[in-house]
Order: C-alpha cells, then structure tokens, then sequence
C-alpha cells in the first residue's frame, strides 16, 4: 500500500485530519479528474477545494452518438459540500478495497461503474 493511500484512510479517523488531508492534497494537486465511458454513455468529472474550504465536483454526462440522429446535449451539474460530508460519505460506504485511492473514493461516492 502506497504512502497517499494510508495516509487518506488513516486520515477518516478523524475529522481534522481528514481536513488536514484534503486541504493538503488539494494545495499539491489543484484539482483530481476522472471519467467513465464505454459505447453509449460517458461522465466526466472534476473535484476541487473552493475557497470556502468546500469541495466543487462537477460532473457532465452525455450520451454517445451512435448514429446520425440527435444526440442530446451533455448535462452539467455543480455539487457543493463540505469536506466533513465528504468523509462521512466515505465512511458509510465503508469502502472494501483496501488499495483504493482518494479518485477511487470520488469514483465511488459519484456512482461511476466499474470498468
């Protein structure tokens, strides 16, 4: 297990250094980015530390073209919650994986589908 992931899993025993956590991974990396796709359907989605100390995950979904009819256009949502949130989130999942990451996490509690 890597340092990043015993670190972010230690931290949610607690809800300062789970702050502490995020605040520091966010000051190292602005911003976490991930996505699901497969033939029909896509989601994208970005996470970051506002200056309110809230994470701003925004999220678009679409749906592939499959042919030349209309596609509907993608659909943005913004979500806003405290980093406290967050971790409870994270606790009720009560995640199984025990090499899972902090994107992981944010895979998890968005519902995108494992590949």
């Amino acid at each position: 297990m890597t340092k990043t992931i015993m670190d972010w899993k230690s931290s949610l025993n607690s809800p300062e250094a789970f702050n502490s956590f995020i605040t520091n991974y966010f000051n190292s990396h602005k911003e976490l980015i991930g996505h699901y796709e497969n033939s029909s359907y896509y989601e994208f989605y970005t996470v970051h530390l506002d200056d309110l100390n809230q994470l701003t995950i925004t999220f678009t979904t679409g749906v592939n073209q499959t042919n030349a009819a209309v596609t509907p256009s993608p659909y943005k949502d913004i979500e806003k919650i405290s980093v406290e949130q967050f971790r409870q989130l994270i606790l009720n999942k009560k995640f199984a994986e025990k090499n899972a990451s902090l994107a992981d996490a944010f895979k998890i509690i968005a519902g995108v589908p494992a590949k």
